[in-house]
């Protein structure tokens, strides 16, 4: 395992015991999170706790179990921490459905959840080692570009709210950029790999990169910019040039791609506001969003509401199941921060934010660990496309920045996002643990 090289920390009993002390407070959060929401909304535990508390309780215990038998030597904390933003965002969920009287839609996100479980551990029993997708190289790269422009083929592609990111295929909608981001990911990963050298071999006049190394970064912003024109996707955009950008420093070792990667940002979202009508309104919305002559607006007055949400939550929230986040018109989506910053205060906003923290923190401790190059790639992209959708909705709803419309990781609504999210958690814990068969050995 020298070219895996995982830190000699603790022992795989070790790991194992804490991984099982944190899954259980994980556990407890997440169920008593359900029942404060039954409680708060109809003064009782919701008739269905015992049922959901075994079934998620089981499911997750399930998959810790598969991660404990493909991946013993991972992190422990990986797996704990995304089970308790999964339960967190399953029990906001079931509060704002309920009070709008769609239940059904509750049960359709739990439903989403046990298919992202399945999916988190058929991935990490198929890719039993991860430097095995380095051998499809532009095999990967292929699937990822078809599942991002797929919402454009007319016949498939479905528009919704003005934004094509659908695709229909029989009875089945999904956002297929959801897991072309992924493959995406995967491709950077091995193209890069393959380019070190060359990326960080020899600079051009004042130490920045030679011209004919910038190729790569020039498709990127293209791509980028094909995505917003295409797809009027705003988010998407953003977060997949970021993820570039970001692996092509650490890939290179070289700032000057940042410092690039940034002209390059402020030159497209400039081109976007000036050709594209959605990022304009994006940006008047931003701007003028508590202006009472504009508030009516539908883009207006939700981020407004979302403002006001977050400032009747104070400190500790109003209590879960207290709040009116329902008076929000995207609130399972696109405001469900503002839905934890109202009913459980800026306390609970935080800790939410913590918890993504973590996460975060130990998807980079991961790439640091790993000596060989793809795997380190592999886990600072997976990390940062987390780190991106949550800032990005973090900012957007606390107006630093326009609203992008990226959902928050494992919490916010979205089957697609759900799975997609589990997908790349189990690869993370695959570059964590190392191969399957010699991790056990």
């Amino acid at each position: 395992m020298s070219e895996v090289a995982l830190s000699a920390g603790a022992s795989p009993e070790r790991r194992r015991v804490t991984g099982l002390g944190l899954l259980i407070v994980a556990l407890a959060i997440s169920l008593g999170a359900y029942a404060i929401a039954g409680l708060g909304l109809r003064a009782r535990v919701p008739r269905d706790f015992v049922v959901y508390g075994l079934v998620f309780s089981g499911a997750f215990v399930a998959g810790w179990l598969v991660v404990r038998w493909t991946a013993p030597r991972t992190d422990p904390v990986l797996y704990p921490t995304a089970t308790a933003l999964a339960g967190l965002g399953i029990a906001m969920l079931y509060r704002i459905m309920l009070a709008r009287g769609e239940s059904t839609i509750a049960r359709e996100q739990a439903i989403w959840l046990l298919v992202g479980l399945a999916a988190f551990c058929a991935t990490l029993w198929f890719v039993r080692d991860d430097r095995q997708l380095n051998a499809y190289t532009y095999t990967i790269g292929l699937v990822g570009v078809v599942l991002l422009l797929l919402p454009v083929v007319p016949g498939i592609g479905r528009e919704i709210n003005g934004a094509r990111l659908w695709a229909q295929i029989g009875p089945f909608t999904f956002q297929p950029a959801e897991f072309g981001k992924i493959f995406i990911v995967v491709f950077l990963a091995s193209y890069l790999t393959d380019k070190q050298e060359l990326l960080a071999a020899g600079a051009g006049r004042f130490g920045l990169p030679r011209a004919k190394d910038l190729g790569p970064l020039l498709l990127a912003w293209g791509a980028s910019l094909a995505v917003l024109f295409l797809e009027r996707d705003l988010g998407a955009s953003l977060l997949f040039f970021g993820v570039f950008v970001v692996m092509l420093w650490i890939a290179s070792g070289r700032a000057a791609y940042l410092w690039i990667g940034l002209v390059l940002f402020a030159a497209g979202a400039s081109t976007g506001y000036l050709l594209f009508d959605h990022v304009q309104m994006r940006i008047d919305t931003w701007l003028n969003a508590l202006d009472p002559d504009k508030v009516n607006g539908l883009g207006y007055f939700q981020l407004a509401q979302g403002w006001f949400a977050l400032a009747t939550g104070g400190i500790v929230g109003t209590g879960l199941g207290q709040g009116s986040p329902t008076l929000i018109p995207y609130v399972g989506s696109d405001f469900i921060f503002a839905a934890f910053g109202e009913e459980l205060g800026m306390a609970g906003a935080v800790g939410l934010l913590l918890l993504y923290l973590i996460l975060i923190a130990r998807g980079l401790r991961v790439a640091m660990e790993r000596l060989d190059t793809f795997g380190k790639l592999l886990a600072t992209g997976l990390t940062t496309i987390l780190a991106l959708q949550t800032f990005a909705i973090v900012a957007g709803v606390t107006r630093l920045i326009p609203l992008t419309g990226v959902p928050l990781p494992l919490v916010s609504y979205g089957g697609s996002s759900r799975v997609a999210t589990f997908v790349m958690l189990a690869l993370l814990i695959r570059v964590s643990s190392g191969p399957m068969e010699r991790a056990g050995g």
